[in-house]
């Protein structure tokens, strides 16, 4: 257990203590797949809930910006950019998530937060018409660390 940074000597879940750490720039970026028919990619501008891939661009900015609110121990931080972007393929949506920040810990739960909200929203609105959909791959692809 001692090898876990959100639990204590005891068992016990905790915050860690960031205070000692310097300030970097830090940037995380993580992927996720939604896999649906060739059909429903192709409609995906224009559902009858509205633009999916607009709407999963904004969530998925949103929700990274509330990642401390979902995530339980996981650190509020002071985010300098967010950015969600979304490609239709053949079969589906490939979404990138990236999230910067100048702060004493990382930014990879703000990145995979984004992307996973950014495909559940694209589920979402795409639903009503296409009940085979799958949501994959969500991955951490990068992390990195300046100091400043």
């Amino acid at each position: 257990m001692k090898d876990l940074s959100h639990v204590d000597e005891s068992g016990s879940v905790r915050m860690v203590d960031v205070g000692g750490k310097p300030v970097s720039r830090r940037r995380a970026v993580a992927r996720a797949s939604v896999r649906m028919a060739p059909e429903t990619a192709q409609r995906l501008g224009a559902l009858p809930k509205g633009d999916a891939l607009a709407t999963a661009q904004l969530a998925g900015i949103m929700a990274a910006k509330r990642t401390s609110d979902l995530i339980p121990l996981c650190h509020p931080l002071p985010l300098s950019v967010v950015e969600v972007s979304l490609e239709v393929v053949a079969d589906g949506v490939e979404i990138t998530a990236a999230a910067e920040t100048t702060a004493q810990t990382g930014v990879e739960m703000e990145a995979l937060t984004a992307a996973s909200v950014a495909a559940l929203t694209i589920y979402d609105m795409a639903k009503a018409i296409d009940k085979g959909m799958v949501i994959s791959d969500i991955t951490l692809v990068e992390k990195t660390k300046e100091p400043i």
